[in-house]
């Protein structure tokens, strides 16, 4: 019933916001709005991944609280994407774990995995600095594609079922560059006039988009980095450690500090937030989703600093233990609404070709 009224409240705003159009300028989600006169909740999914939460919306309506009518479009979508990572997740039962047990359950993991790392590999260390004196090659490689499989199984299970509840088809070529373009520069998160977005409060600042862009390119660069390092062992044999001058620790590197900050700036943001813009029930999962990434990237950077320590294993389990903790929280995390805001998008530059 909780649930069905969350879409219920959100449908009566968007009706009134669809009379009143005052909004329809200032990002996706409001055109896409009036494209319906009535709303299911397939439609509700849709807008609300469209949303980027700016919350320019909520200071500009002349309904928002404490009027009667309770428009609150950017706590209302944020309830309604909590329930469309839930809704789509695959498989379904662990997004509720997860939610219910968000701290719990990410602690819990970790130090699951820490002590199976301590258990098996105790009384190791590396005196070069090398993580595969700690930790055999194999045995790392092996058990993080299994895991990265299963989550990118999951990843994928959930997207498709997002992308066919939406009705997403006859996508464009064109269209999908626009979306691409309109994704990797946050277009709707400046403001629609790009002087900034009011979050976490009502003054205009572009600090939150600043925060993102470090988050999101922090976290391709470790991809990259992780990626080349593979190449390297692989094809160059070339073989770890790296030092700086070489691109896998160069592109790690940056990516680490990109991380730090972006995580820890929009933790900070997520704190200091105007408390009408937040949905209390989903909030506990967001920190928990920051915090792990944060933790994920500052424990990677210690690694480099430490690596002549004699903390160097423990250092080193804790890093891999978050990493892995991180990994399966992905598909029933807020992670998730990066790849439903794009198909949310997709669907959006399609829509708008079309006509």
């Amino acid at each position: 019933m909780k649930i069905t009224r969350i879409y219920e409240d959100a449908m009566k705003s968007c009706v009134i916001c669809n009379s009143c159009r005052y909004c329809e300028g200032l990002c996706a989600v409001f055109p896409a709005m009036e494209k319906k006169r009535v709303f299911n909740l397939q439609d509700m999914d849709y807008l609300a991944n469209l949303c980027h939460n700016c919350s320019e919306c909520f200071y500009d309506c002349q309904y928002a609280p404490p009027h009667e009518f309770n428009v609150s479009i950017p706590a209302q979508f944020a309830a309604l994407r909590q329930q469309s990572y839930k809704k789509y997740a695959f498989p379904n039962f662990l997004s509720f774990i997860f939610e219910k047990n968000a701290f719990i359950s990410a602690l819990l993991l970790v130090v699951l995995f820490f002590a199976g790392f301590y258990l098996a590999f105790a009384g190791k260390n590396s005196q070069s600095g090398d993580f595969f004196d700690i930790m055999p090659y194999t045995y790392m490689t092996s058990l993080f594609s299994i895991v990265g499989i299963l989550v990118l199984i999951a990843l994928i299970a959930g997207i498709v079922k997002y992308a066919k509840a939406i009705e997403l088809k006859n996508v464009s070529f064109s269209a999908f560059i626009q979306t691409l373009k309109d994704a990797l520069s946050l277009k709707y998160l400046g403001g629609h006039k790009n002087e900034g977005c009011t979050y976490p409060n009502e003054t205009r600042s572009n600090v939150r988009k600043i925060f993102h862009h470090l988050t999101a390119y922090g976290f391709i660069f470790c991809f990259i980095a992780t990626s080349l390092g593979a190449f390297y062992h692989h094809f160059l044999h070339i073989y770890a450690p790296y030092d700086l001058t070489q691109f896998p620790k160069l592109f790690g590197f940056i990516g680490g500090i990109f991380l730090c900050i972006g995580t820890l700036g929009l933790l900070i943001l997520k704190l200091k937030a105007d408390k009408k813009l937040i949905d209390k029930e989903s909030v506990g999962m967001d920190y928990v989703f920051i915090l792990m990434l944060f933790i994920v990237s500052f424990t990677g950077l210690l690694l480099m600093f430490f690596r002549e320590s004699e903390y160097l294993a423990c250092l080193l389990w804790l890093h891999l233990s978050c990493i892995l903790t991180f990994f399966i929280l992905l598909p029933y995390s807020k992670f998730v609404h990066m790849f439903y805001r794009f198909t949310a998008l997709l669907k959006y530059n399609t829509e708008e070709e079309q006509h």
